[in-house]
C-alpha cells in the first residue's frame, strides 16, 4: 500500500473514533508500530491530528466542514508564520477568545498545552481544545454556520455581553482604505461583540486580503490594536495601517518589538 492511502486510512480510523491506540491502528492497517508512527508524524504536521501517550486524537473539522478544510490548505505557510507570530503575543495566564478563521486555527493549534483560557465560537478549534489537554474552554453558543462551523446571531452575542477577556484574535476576508471586512452579516456581528469583550483586539492576515472588501465591514482600520501580517504585505499598507496607531508585526521579520 503507498504511503499516502495508508495515511488516508489511519486518518479516517482516527476520525470514526476520536482517539485510537497505537497498537490498533498498527493492527487494524496491517503495520508496524513504528510505521504508524511515522504516518502519525505526518498528519501531526498537518493539524488534523495530535499524538499523546499511547496513541492519537483526531484534530481536524468534521466532515460537514469541507469548506473550512479547503480555506485551511490554501496559504498554509504564511498562515503558519502568522499564527508562530501571534502566540507569541498570548501570554500564559491571559483568557484569549478566538474567532473561527483558518489563521486562529493555526494559532490555536500553538496554544493547545498553555496555561491559557480559551472561549471561542468555533467548533474545529473548541474540538482541538476539548480533545487535548486540560484546558478552562468557553463555547459561544448560538446559529451554526455549516460551512464554516462557527457559531453567531443574538444569542452568541447576548453570551458574548457578558464576557470579559484579555485578547480577541480574529480573521478577516479583506482590508481596504474603509477598514477591515468578513463576508457574512451575522459573522461580523459577533466579531464586533467579540472586540468589545476584549481589552486588546489582535487581527491575523495575510497579504492577499489586503486591497480588498467582502460583503460587511467590520470596523475602521484604527480600531484595532494589532495586526500580524506575513513578509508580502506592502510597505505602503503597512505605513497606512501603522498611521492609524495599529502596531504591525510582520512574520518572518526581525523588526518586530
Amino acid at each position: 500500500m503507498a504511503a499516502e492511502d495508508r495515511r488516508d486510512q489511519l486518518l479516517e480510523l482516527v476520525r470514526q473514533q476520536g482517539f485510537a491506540a497505537l497498537p490498533d491502528l498498527a493492527t487494524s492497517l496491517d503495520v508496524s508500530e513504528s510505521t504508524v508512527r511515522r504516518d502519525l508524524d505526518a498528519l501531526e504536521k498537518s493539524g488534523v491530528a495530535k499524538r499523546t501517550h499511547g496513541g492519537v486524537f483526531y484534530t481536524g473539522p468534521s466532515p460537514s466542514l469541507v469548506h473550512y478544510q479547503q480555506r485551511r490548505t490554501e496559504d498554509r505557510e504564511k498562515k503558519r508564520l502568522i499564527a508562530e507570530l501571534a502566540a507569541t503575543l498570548i501570554e500564559d495566564g491571559d483568557t484569549v477568545l478566538l474567532d473561527g478563521g483558518s489563521t486562529t486555527y493555526e494559532l490555536a493549534r500553538r496554544l493547545v498545552g498553555r496555561g491559557i483560557q480559551v472561549v471561542t465560537n468555533s467548533l474545529p478549534v473548541a474540538n482541538l481544545f476539548t480533545q487535548v489537554g486540560d484546558h478552562d474552554l468557553v463555547f459561544i453558543g448560538g446559529y451554526v454556520h455549516l460551512r464554516t462551523g462557527v457559531s453567531l446571531g443574538p444569542y452568541a452575542n447576548e453570551m458574548l455581553q457578558r464576557l470579559n477577556v484579555r485578547r480577541s484574535v480574529l480573521s478577516v476576508a479583506g482590508i481596504s482604505a474603509r477598514g477591515y471586512f468578513n463576508s457574512h452579516l451575522l459573522l461580523v456581528e459577533t466579531e464586533r461583540a467579540m472586540m468589545e469583550a476584549a481589552d486588546e483586539v489582535i487581527v491575523l492576515a495575510d497579504g492577499s486580503k489586503f486591497g480588498r472588501q467582502s460583503l460587511a465591514l467590520l470596523c475602521g482600520l484604527g480600531e484595532i490594536d494589532k495586526l500580524v501580517v506575513d513578509h508580502e504585505v506592502t510597505e505602503d499598507w503597512r505605513s497606512r495601517i501603522t498611521a492609524a496607531n495599529v502596531e504591525v508585526l510582520v512574520a518572518g521579520s526581525t523588526d518586530n518589538g
